[in-house]
């Protein structure tokens, strides 16, 4: 994605990626997402019910660096019986943003299960990842060192690109901050992949 780059180098395309980019939205049920999702959308908090499926919204990033950039998120459902389905929403994605329950402590084992599921395929290894450490308004909500090593992400071998930002979708608190924490991350890989190409096109 994004036009070949000028004179100006690789800085520049930190502003010339193409837009809107492609973002899915994963982690088990009830960790957050959608409400995550509509808040970034809407900037207000919405009831939302469990995702059968998928909810796709474009938003725009409104801080940092991505002010101004769209981004297209896919929402998927995280019930069990929806996450094979996952592979087919993150094919050719841009980044991936990780969705945990900070406060449910008894499945942070199925999270870090599901994400080591998703970043073994293939064509996810240099995918950018954002985790989203959720609902830190609860009580028993873990930090972000905890969320880390629980998830298995402290092996820095673990996922390519990764950053995990403490979050409160409720009431917004961190989402805009890792919205704009991905899109450098994707800017990066994406100076990369093309600093590469020009290396083999040599």
């Amino acid at each position: 994605m994004g036009g070949s780059l000028g004179k100006g180098g690789f800085l520049d395309s930190l502003t010339s990626l193409s837009s809107p980019l492609h973002i899915v939205m994963l982690g088990l049920d009830s960790a957050g997402k959608t409400t995550a999702l509509y808040r970034l959308k809407f900037d207000q908090y919405l009831n939302t019910v469990p995702t059968i499926g998928f909810n796709c919204e474009k938003i725009k990033g409104t801080a940092g660096k991505c002010k101004g950039t769209s981004f297209l998120v896919w929402d998927v459902g995280g019930q069990e019986k929806l996450r094979p389905l996952w592979r087919s929403y993150t094919r050719a994605t841009d980044g991936i943003v990780f969705v945990v329950d900070s406060a449910d402590v008894e499945r942070f084992d199925e999270a870090k299960m599901e994400l080591a599921r998703t970043m073994r395929t293939p064509e996810h290894t240099s995918v950018p990842v954002l985790v989203l450490a959720n609902k830190q308004d609860l009580p028993g909500a873990k930090d972000v060192a905890y969320v880390e090593k629980a998830l298995g992400l402290t092996d820095r071998g673990a996922v390519a690109q990764c950053h995990v930002q403490p979050a409160c979708a409720i009431i917004g608190e961190g989402l805009e901050e890792g919205l704009d924490i991905l899109y450098e991350m994707i800017c990066k890989k994406k100076k990369i992949s093309k600093l590469g190409g020009r290396i083999k096109k040599k």
